[in-house]
């Protein structure tokens, strides 16, 4: 990449960050906001067009977050603004738990159309990727009359009590907040780059999955009291790790023996993020229920919970929500669907992703710090490690190298103990992904070089 294209198409950084205007804000965060928050470093953002955020100061930034996978459509697309300001200016609530919305319809329609599973379909909106996973939680025990759940090491699912409960990526989404909701074991998920070289991946993969039938129902769990089996296609803070086919159609007959509900929990990884609407869909595998948020509605907030019809069984009262299924939020949501489908995103996805994979396909060979590549679509993990031999997380490293590459004005964030996740806007175009990539090889090379 030449310092002329770099300048063309790059990002544009004009002050020392943070700058002057930034540094007034912070001091203000400081002083009001929750300490709560996970900051990585100091930007402020003000706009935000495609793939570039400007901040306070007017420096321009090249997204490769997403807003944490939420801008799916790119910052403030034509087309979904369009359909925000045409909502909001006609009715902004009036509650779909009270009364109707024919929008809450239409949505419903065209999701039963992509699901990953055979129709018909229910559906249920929230606000959130948590609050889709806890009414999937609230309805599989409803549903089985059941009152025990499996999920994963490294699984994210939220940070309301029972998606919580759920959780198992850091102990500082735990700590202080017990009890919590009982009834939940966590087992191992397939971290294939972390195996024993002694099996091969999809024999480490079922040797996950097995274990809930060698182990779990022979020893601590009756399986005829589990309701549900939560698991994301691709763990999220978890490191961006990627479930082998096998382990997820392991899975789906493990539940299909003992009338056990597989649950997807697709808020990171779908509409679109993995070059398909659903990560899970790269398995073949049926979920009975799909949770989703973050780039349904491009930056809109908005939570679906989506299911075989006969599941969602529950009778008025059982659960609801007085802002799910915002109309605005709704509108939203059908402007990124119409631009994911129009502008052929999900192609783009594959394609831009599979180039990116290509470029840092052999990281591992060529940086000390880099242990593993892996992802799918544009859901990609560069695992940065101290020992290539041990396998010891890089943390420090990681966050130096997130660090460095924004200030170089490319936006990535962490996940997992070690991992760098890069997940840009599903209409990045090649070109702005070599700019990305050439800041991320710089950065890892010259935090490697110490």
């Amino acid at each position: 990449m030449t310092t002329k294209t770099l300048a063309s198409i790059g990002p544009k950084i004009k002050t020392a960050l943070p700058g002057p205007n930034a540094k007034r804000v912070l001091e203000g965060d400081q002083k009001y906001i929750s300490p709560s928050y996970t900051r990585s470093y100091p930007m402020v953002a003000k706009s935000g067009r495609g793939i570039v955020v400007t901040d306070v100061d007017g420096n321009e930034f090249f997204d490769f977050s997403a807003g944490i996978a939420v801008t799916s459509t790119g910052h403030c697309h034509p087309h979904v603004v369009a359909a925000i300001q045409k909502q909001a200016g006609e009715l902004i609530h009036m509650s779909g738990t009270d009364f109707y919305y024919e929008s809450m319809v239409e949505l419903a329609a065209r999701l039963s159309k992509i699901a990953p599973m055979a129709g018909p379909h229910r559906i249920y909106y929230g606000n959130s990727g948590a609050e889709a996973v806890e009414c999937a939680l609230k309805l599989a025990r409803y549903h089985t009359r059941r009152q025990n759940v499996i999920a994963f090491f490294g699984a994210f699912h939220g940070r309301t009590m029972g998606a919580l409960s759920l959780t198992a990526s850091k102990p500082q989404q735990k700590r202080r907040f017990a009890p919590l909701v009982p009834g939940v074991t966590h087992i191992s998920y397939p971290d294939v780059y972390r195996a024993s070289s002694a099996h091969s991946a999809d024999d480490y993969a079922l040797s996950c999955a097995r274990f809930i039938e060698e182990k779990l129902f022979k020893t601590t769990l009756a399986p005829e009291e589990v309701a549900a089996i939560f698991v994301e296609p691709v763990q999220g803070e978890g490191g961006y790790v990627v479930a082998p086919k096998v382990f997820m159609q392991e899975l789906r007959r493990i539940c299909d023996r003992h009338g056990i509900m597989l649950v997807v929990d697709e808020v990171q990884s779908g509409i679109g993020r993995t070059g398909k609407w659903f990560a899970v869909e790269h398995t073949g595998v049926e979920p009975d229920m799909v949770c989703m948020a973050k780039g349904i509605a491009s930056g809109m907030p908005l939570g679906v919970t989506m299911t075989r019809a006969e599941v969602m069984d529950w009778v008025p009262g059982s659960h609801a929500s007085t802002f799910g299924g915002n109309p605005v939020a709704i509108a939203a949501a059908l402007a990124t669907l119409d631009v994911i489908e129009k502008e052929h995103l999900l192609q783009n996805s594959a394609s831009v992703g599979n180039h990116m994979m290509k470029r840092m396909a052999d990281w591992p060979q060529k940086h000390k710090l880099v242990g593993d590549v892996r992802g799918r679509g544009l859901m990609i993990g560069v695992e940065i490690v101290k020992n290539k031999v041990t396998k010891e997380y890089g943390n420090a490293e990681r966050d130096l190298i997130v660090e460095r590459a924004f200030e170089h004005g490319v936006l990535f964030l962490g996940c997992g103990p070690g991992t760098v996740r890069i997940c840009p806007a599903l209409v990045v175009t090649k070109e702005e992904a070599d700019v990305a990539v050439d800041v991320l090889e710089e950065c890892i090379a010259a935090v490697g070089k110490g």
